[in-house]
């Protein structure tokens, strides 16, 4: 990333980068022309979407229709292994330089955009600048002076405290080196520490700055008072933290700072863990001694660090794996090609190390269990962690070209002003719908409606308080400021979010899917109640499923507490009305397997479909309910993609909604390592 945005600002200074197709890259665009995706069946309409966007830039105006024109050889780039370094069709590979491809890329294979990246630096500076660098610690310590800090940035997983002791013992320091970790109560000992190793040329080691985050401000002032005539040239201060606001900036700014990026994948992570053994860690004969094993490691060892029960389920599960019997045959192997397999018990600790290197750099998903997409659903999620980086890397005010930021700001905002309806009647709602002992879904509608009024409010009352602020009537606040940064890159801004349900779209989808949540609420406030409920319309779908059960409980006459759903599948043409008992709900996707219609149970994702839509669920409040036989697999719904959330004042997950059984012939286990869910809402 460092290397990427040096190469584009050099690029940018010699005029070689336009600004409109940077904010693109980083940001995407919108567009409010929709016309028919032309390939549905392999092109997703995010892409589709992504490409009209890509065709308001005057480098590519006639994209989109040339696109429709070279749809087959477009489709051989879609399906490419290395889509990256493919020509373009048409004239679209000799029109557009290396930069201007990546823009197409992100519209295609945004899983790729990180490895065109690194083409992209290779070329422009050079290869040496995307090869991953060793921390050397003696290269660091040659530049380094007795007045300047140096600070090991700490990534996950990673202590460079071994290295350094490791450091001190070359250089005959390790009797001259001091160290403490931080934390409550330990800044006297650390001050006095630091004081002595001044006078007397030591090394101090102050370990995780970020736990003491109130002591920090005194750590400011001890370096800023090391006199340079007084202090001894052999005095060095290490420390190490986490990123962190409280770091002081000063501190920062004044020091050589290194960070060590954790070991990746089971490569590296094998590697790291065989090269520290020595050689008799042979010497251990007894095997079979390990079955006790899974409930330390899933319960335990990972499970202490794991809170949330879908995850445990996951940890067992991956655990089993390893942890049985099978395991102890000599030609076990892990995963279905073979590539990974047990080592055979006569190597010595070098033929461990040989066949760690000959696994595969990249780790291939059916290791962990996982379908081959997910690859691709992680390399874009890595894709867009790297854009949301940069962008939060640029300078808040720029201008973009001839038109200025806050020109884009403001249209934008008038553009969603525009669209946004005000907030809704709620008299004429309440009229409508008053709160029934016999029917909960009326008071469920009025909540629903509450909570989008809300964020209705706020959103107009933002917006138009934003334009005032562009035209100078009023002042510009801070949050305002932030605001417009939001409006820019396309992000959806705090302000809203805070008042809002979880989302992961960017700006322009998140009206879009706004908008059609309104409407879902307006077809049932002028309809009534719908035959079929679309789930992920819902602000606070808990609160739904509730009153699914409280329709049922008062209407039985027995105990809500007594009953759960049970779930039946569903062909969503032969649905006109609301069933006898319980709900439809629809507007699902699968993440990780697909709905078959015709077997009328899951099966494997097709190569590159990451989400597919679900059929209709029929939610069957049911007493006593007994737990049912192995054919289905209990699968958690989601708001988010995320899958994870907090816990609410309500009691609630802020993103898990229930879980509801899904038909299969294939074992649990083998879907829970799939990482199979439903998911309410996508993030585009």
């Amino acid at each position: 990333m460092f290397a990427f945005l040096l190469c584009v600002r050099i690029m940018m200074n010699e005029g070689k980068i336009d600004q409109h197709e940077w904010h693109y890259l980083l940001s995407g665009g919108s567009t409010q022309m929709t016309t028919q995706n032309p390939a549905p069946d392999w092109l997703s309409d995010r892409a589709w979407r992504d490409i009209l966007a890509l065709s308001n830039l005057p480098a590519f105006s006639s994209f989109s229709s040339d696109f429709v024109r070279h749809l087959s050889e477009f489709r051989v780039l879609f399906d490419s292994l290395e889509p990256h370094r493919e020509p373009l069709p048409g004239i679209w590979d000799r029109n557009l330089d290396q930069f201007q491809k990546l823009l197409v890329l992100r519209c295609l294979r945004r899983d790729k955009v990180t490895n065109a990246m690194q083409d992209f630096v290779a070329t422009n500076l050079e290869p040496r600048f995307i090869e991953p660098q060793t921390a050397n610690l003696s290269a660091v310590f040659k530049d380094s002076n007795s007045t300047t800090p140096l600070i090991f940035v700490l990534s996950p997983g990673t202590d460079p405290a071994a290295d350094l002791y490791k450091f001190a013992e070359e250089m005959k320091f390790s009797k001259k080196l001091s160290a403490i970790s931080l934390g409550q109560g330990q800044g006297p000992q650390a001050e006095t520490m630091m004081r002595s190793s001044i006078e007397r040329g030591k090394w101090v080691f102050f370990q995780n700055c970020h736990l003491a985050p109130s002591w920090m401000p005194t750590l400011e002032r001890l370096i800023e008072h090391i006199n340079p005539d007084k202090v001894h040239r052999d005095f060095r201060l290490w420390l190490t933290s986490l990123p962190s606001s409280r770091f002081p900036v000063s501190i920062l700014q004044n020091s050589s700072k290194m960070t060590i990026e954790p070991p990746r994948g089971v490569k590296a992570n094998l590697m790291k863990s065989y090269s520290s053994l020595s050689d008799d860690f042979n010497s251990c004969h007894k095997v079979k001694h390990a079955w006790c094993l899974i409930a330390l490691g899933a319960g335990i060892n990972y499970g202490g660090r794991v809170t949330d029960d879908w995850d445990r389920r996951c940890v067992m599960n991956i655990l089993e794996d390893f942890y049985s019997p099978v395991v102890l045959s000599p030609e076990h192997s892990y995963s279905a090609s073979g590539i990974y397999h047990q080592i055979q018990p006569t190597y010595d600790l070098n033929g461990y190390l040989s066949y760690i290197k000959s696994l595969p750099l990249n780790d291939m998903p059916e290791i962990f269990g996982l379908h081959d997409n997910a690859n691709i659903t992680f390399a874009q999620n890595e894709t867009f962690a790297l854009l949301g980086t940069i962008i939060q890397l640029q300078p808040k005010s720029s201008s973009v070209g001839g038109q200025g930021r806050d020109e884009i700001v403001q249209n934008t905002a008038q553009g969603i002003l525009l669209r946004v309806p005000e907030p809704v009647n709620m008299q004429q709602v309440t009229a409508k719908y008053p709160v029934l002992y016999e029917e909960s879904m009326n008071t469920v509608l009025v909540q629903e409606v509450i909570r989008y009024n809300r964020l209705l409010q706020v959103i107009i009352q933002t917006l138009r308080d934003l334009l005032k602020a562009l035209k100078g009537l009023v002042v510009m606040s801070s949050q305002l400021e932030l605001m417009a940064a939001s409006l820019y890159n396309n992000t959806v801004p705090e302000l809203w979010n805070a008042k809002a349900y979880p989302s992961l779209k960017p700006l322009s989808s998140w009206v879009m899917d706004l908008l059609r949540r309104l409407d879902f609420l307006q077809a049932w406030i002028q309809g009534g109640i719908p035959a079929v409920f679309w789930i992920s319309g819902f602000f606070f779908p808990q609160a739904f499923l509730t009153g699914t059960l409280q329709n049922f409980a008062r209407k039985s006459i027995i105990s809500i507490d007594t009953i759960s759903f049970s779930f039946k599948v569903w062909l969503p043409s032969e649905l006109k009305e609301r069933p006898e008992v319980g709900c439809y709900i629809h507007g699902l996707f699968l993440e990780g397997a697909r709905w078959d219609p015709v077997a009328f149970q899951l099966a494997e994702s097709r190569p590159k479909e990451l989400y597919t839509e679900m059929a209709v669920i029929w939610l069957v409040p049911t007493p006593n309910r007994k737990a049912q036989g192995q054919d289905f697999y209990l699968c958690p719904i989601y708001k988010t993609l995320t899958r994870a959330g907090t816990l609410s004042t309500t009691g609630h997950s802020t993103n898990y909604v229930i879980a509801v059984e899904i038909p299969t012939d294939r074992p649990q286990r083998h879907w829970i390592k799939r990482g199979v869910a439903l998911i309410c809402a996508l993030d585009y």
